[in-house]
């Protein structure tokens, strides 16, 4: 079994308050989970207008497999017209 988690770090400049803030993240994550049928949860940031840090994670049976849809998931984020792509993180277990 492999395990792939993907922390990725972004800056939402249109933010104006956390309901801004909430609205923006709900539809990037319900984008990227039925998209790429992978776990997606908001894990820092909570209190920061114009700040997330999503975390991703897949569960496979091909190490390969698994980089690369977490590859495809950062690629999908970058293409987000509300949010901007401060950095990224992969780990393959």
């Amino acid at each position: 079994m492999i395990i792939g988690s993907c922390s990725i770090e972004l800056h939402l400049p249109e933010s104006l308050s956390l309901k801004d803030k909430r609205q923006i993240i709900k539809s990037v994550k319900e984008r990227i989970r039925n998209k790429f049928n992978v776990s997606v949860a908001e894990v820092d940031g909570n209190d920061l207008w114009q700040r997330a840090v999503l975390g991703v994670g897949i569960v496979a049976n091909d190490q390969k497999f698994a980089n690369q849809v977490l590859t495809q998931v950062v690629e999908q984020v970058k293409r987000e017209r509300r949010v901007v792509l401060l950095d990224y993180h992969l780990e393959i277990y």
